[in-house]
């Protein structure tokens, strides 16, 4: 048989390692010829655009260079696939990419939209009489996915995180005039990776001082209020927060500094956060108040990620094909935690409709009473998942990466 392979959604560091284990684990697998690696998305399989991974990973240098490194080495995109009642032609060229190719197993690596696609195409093979697998392979750095206790990708963005807040920390420290730094982290709905920045504590950092979550009410007066109280203690004041934070009511104009845009799934561009409470201090306090926005950089920065991240997602990802070549479809792997000391995981599968098009909050028990920071309690869930160190390839003082070939350009 051959099987096919496709990424999508947001970039994240473990997502190509996730591939990896798909990859690794089919050439373990003597039944399977082909591995093909369906380009951007499920859109690759709509046009019939794949291409056989074993022409570009020929070494197992290959295999831990492209382990290492960030982003979706296949492409991604944010297609949501109708309801088959309501284009059955886009089904019937994907079924027609998979008789092609005699693809008998898809494996899915995405978040919880790509497994609403998950959902849709094991539903529609299923109704045929097709014996085709389906199977999805959680990544977000958002961590919002349901049942699973963790996503790969998350890790190794939480230590990111983590380490450039510790930096900003040390930045904001050297002068004697009082400041407010702000930082403003990805997160929609959900504050994961705000929240991480709690781990600092762990090592003895008391900063961030005040940390703010979608999860979480939010008023600007209560915000300015919390804001002076830790200046009366400290002289320079780092506040995360959520991309995610809504003032709520009037009480701002948040708008001003976001495009209004949204995706294909209904999903609004945000950040402005930062820059909306940096004008709100500046006006309210008047002190030295800077707002800094770490974007993108939060997905793909390899150089500092979590070697557990790399390895889980490897590792889910070898689980997934075996699950499907024991014929379940239809399915999302997950990691369920057994222990947090010593840490460790079981991968196991539930039905991707439990997954799809849903989010996980962070936990209400794990939110101060005062609403403006994270309690002592998480800092056990979150540190399992930032530790180790890849050996890093490099090259001229500089890491490498692997790159992707003309063809799938």
């Amino acid at each position: 048989m051959n099987i096919a392979i496709a990424q999508s959604g947001g970039p994240t560091c473990a997502i190509n390692a996730s591939l990896v284990g798909v990859f690794k684990q089919g050439l373990l697998t003597e039944e399977i010829d082909a591995i093909f690696g369906s380009i951007n998305g499920i859109e690759g399989m709509i046009g019939d655009e794949l291409i056989n991974l074993k022409s570009i990973i020929r070494t197992n240098e290959d295999m831990e260079l492209l382990r290492q490194t960030p982003s979706t080495v296949l492409g991604s995109c944010r297609y949501k696939l109708p309801p088959f009642e309501e284009d059955p032609d886009v089904y019937e060229k994907i079924l027609a990419t998979l008789n092609t190719h005699r693809i008998e197993i898809f494996i899915y690596i995405g978040g919880n939209d790509s497994m609403d696609t998950v959902v849709k195409l094991s539903a529609y093979l299923h109704h045929i009489g097709s014996d085709i697998r389906v199977i999805g392979v959680p990544k977000t750095i958002d961590n919002d996915l349901p049942i699973t206790d963790h996503t790969p990708g998350f890790g190794s963005a939480a230590k990111y995180v983590a380490a450039t807040a510790q930096e900003i920390i040390r930045d904001s420290s050297v002068y004697s005039i009082p400041s407010v730094t702000i930082i403003e982290i990805m997160g929609r709905h959900s504050g994961w990776l705000a929240a991480s920045t709690c781990m600092l504590r762990a090592n003895g950092e008391e900063a961030p001082h005040l940390i703010y979550l979608p999860e979480a009410s939010f008023s600007t007066t209560q915000f300015i209020e919390d804001v002076r109280k830790e200046m009366a203690k400290h002289q320079a004041v780092i506040v995360a927060v959520s991309e995610g934070v809504e003032p709520g009511g009037d009480e701002g104009e948040l708008a001003e500094f976001q495009s209004g845009a949204t995706d294909v799934f209904g999903h609004k561009y945000l950040s402005g956060i930062g820059k909306f409470l940096e004008r709100l201090v500046a006006e309210q306090i008047g002190c030295k108040v800077r707002s800094i926005e770490l974007n993108v950089m939060q997905r793909c920065s390899s150089h500092i990620c979590s070697k557990t991240d790399i390895d889980e997602a490897e590792r889910i990802g070898r689980h997934a094909l075996r699950a499907a070549l024991e014929g379940n479809t239809g399915q999302m792997m997950f990691f369920r935690r057994v222990s947090d000391v010593p840490y460790a995981v079981t991968i196991e599968m539930t039905d991707a409709a439990n997954v799809a098009n849903l989010e996980k909050m962070f936990p209400e028990k794990w939110i101060s009473p005062e609403q403006n920071q994270v309690t002592d309690a998480a800092i056990g869930y979150f540190l399992p998942l930032v530790q180790g160190e890849v050996d890093i390839c490099m090259k001229n003082g500089l890491p490498v990466h692997f790159q992707r070939p003309l063809q799938m350009r």
